[in-house]
């Protein structure tokens, strides 16, 4: 992937995707609160960073 703006893309929809899942399998567990935990935040830091890892241009032919 050449193209830094699809890169980007992936990387942010990788970290909204853990946010996503993790807020709603908060809430279906029944507990009281609301927001987000640090620990989701922690998640979804750590797939941005694999996300923008694995999508990183191979070198050059």
């Amino acid at each position: 992937m050449r193209d830094r703006g699809i890169r980007t893309f992936i990387t942010v929809l990788a970290g909204v995707a853990v946010i996503y899942f993790g807020v709603t399998g908060h809430r279906q567990s029944g507990e009281e609160g609301s927001g987000i935990s640090g620990g989701i935040v922690l998640l979804a830091l750590l797939a941005s960073a694999l996300a923008w890892h694995l999508t990183k241009p191979g070198p050059a032919k």
